[in-house]
């Protein structure tokens, strides 16, 4: 069995008043003077930092172990903010979903996660592998994954939310393991259940990216969602139930090491997903833009609408209709350039990630950044798509779908050459667009 103890070796060892040592018969003795001695018992639920961390030492130091917590009360719960913005009021519906995540130790994902706002319960367990109804002693050799499924109201938290959680408290740079923790077992996966959850995710993970938190794009895996196993009853709220051995644990892993080197106070708030997908940041900082200034971008009034758009733009943007295939503008324009809101004007996508993906609309890879665009879950047609809309002007576009070209990111942005206006190459700069010409070269 591949019990997880936690080894501390050499002479460190000041807690507070105790020193902890492991004897050879796995228990752990607490030494409270030099005459006095109580002993714990350690079972299988102890964790064992296996083979080495990736930024640090496996051993901490003195100062870190005497900033281990010991409380046997769990720690108070801290709410997570978007944008700094206050907590909106709490809906009369819950509106139940649940997620399947990895992030490493499941005790440590289990603990964070249900100190969100909005995250109603975390149970810890397997997932992944070839075998059904795995054991903690057989898990890792069948494939499975330690993972944790999340049952959450999605009128307080969204699923983008939780994905940003777990980049940011674990390290989602590592898929050979979760810091002391190495092999597949441990290393991080976001598991999606819809297309509009696997957008969700790949658009949280591409902000990150945009934000060079990290020197290199972030390797987390966004999979299918499988089938979870729970864990045993023992390794269910382990920190809540073992404080002293879970604290040990982290404190010695340098999880929050990483978190707070990479992170600081901003590991606590979302601003790589909205709180709901009707939620837009009027406060974009978008790299590309040198010169444009994004704000000054705004939705018209109806009566401008009306008189400025032909009625198949209107049906397209304002009314989510779909123009027929094949039959429109832009599905065989391959001319260099960009395409932008036609009701606003902001900058949507660019002519070099443009496809012909036969579908007979124009498709494309990717928005020029993925602040242009916002997603939704759309439930008609008796199906569910993700909707895709402007940022500003709050434009019906289209729809992305998962079915694009792998070596591209495998994403289609299927769009209506209605709700698009094409500005030529040439023409960008005249038009006061000439900070992306580095977008279309």
């Amino acid at each position: 069995m591949k019990n997880k103890l936690f080894i501390v070796s050499g002479c460190l060892a000041v807690l507070l008043l105790g020193i902890y040592t492991f004897d050879q018969n796995r228990n752990l003795e607490v030494r409270t003077s030099a005459t006095e001695k109580s002993t714990i018992a350690v079972d299988e639920n102890v964790r064992v930092i296996k083979g080495p961390v990736t930024n640090g030492s496996a051993t901490p130091d003195n100062e870190t172990i005497q900033n281990a917590q010991v409380d046997s009360q769990p720690a108070p719960k801290p709410s997570m903010t978007v944008n700094q913005q206050p907590e909106p009021a709490v809906s009369l519906a819950v509106n139940q979903q649940t997620a399947l995540l990895a992030n490493g130790c499941f005790w440590c994902v289990e603990s964070d996660l249900m100190k969100l706002a909005g995250v109603i319960n975390v149970v810890s367990g397997y997932a992944g592998g070839k075998t059904k109804d795995p054991t903690y002693s057989d898990y890792s050799e069948a494939g499975h994954r330690e993972v944790v499924l999340v049952t959450y109201d999605a009128n307080q938290i969204s699923f983008a939310n939780l994905v940003e959680h777990i980049i940011k408290h674990g390290d989602p740079t590592d898929q050979g393991g979760s810091f002391g923790d190495r092999g597949k077992s441990y290393a991080p996966a976001i598991y999606y259940d819809s297309d509009f959850e696997q957008a969700k995710a790949l658009e949280v993970i591409a902000k990150v990216n945009a934000s060079k938190t990290f020197s290199d794009p972030l390797p987390i895996v966004v999979i299918p969602r499988v089938e979870f196993y729970p864990a045993e009853d023992y390794h269910q709220d382990y920190a809540e139930k073992n404080p002293i051995r879970y604290n040990l644990y982290r404190t010695a892993s340098l999880r929050d090491n990483f978190i707070k080197k990479h992170w600081g106070e901003g590991a606590s708030t979302f601003n790589f997903s909205n709180m709901n997908s009707n939620y837009i940041n009027k406060d974009i900082d978008t790299s590309i833009s040198k010169e444009g200034s994004w704000s000054n971008y705004s939705k018209p009034n109806e009566s401008e609408l009306r008189t400025t758009l032909t009625q198949l733009q209107y049906e397209v943007t304002q009314e989510e209709g779909t123009e027929p295939p094949f039959k429109n503008e832009y599905d065989k324009n391959y001319e260099a350039g960009i395409y932008v809101d036609v009701v606003s004007g902001e900058p949507l996508f660019s002519s070099k990630d443009k496809y012909d993906s036969g579908t007979g609309w124009p498709s494309f890879v990717k928005p020029i950044t993925s602040e242009v665009v916002t997603l939704h879950e759309d439930k008609k047609l008796f199906s569910t798509r993700t909707e895709v809309r402007s940022t500003y002007a709050d434009s019906h576009l289209g729809h992305v779908f998962n079915d694009g070209p792998v070596d591209r990111g495998g994403l289609r942005y299927c769009m209506n050459s209605a709700s698009m206006r094409f500005v030529p190459k040439e023409q960008m700069t005249a038009e006061g667009y000439g900070y992306l010409l580095s977008e279309v070269e």
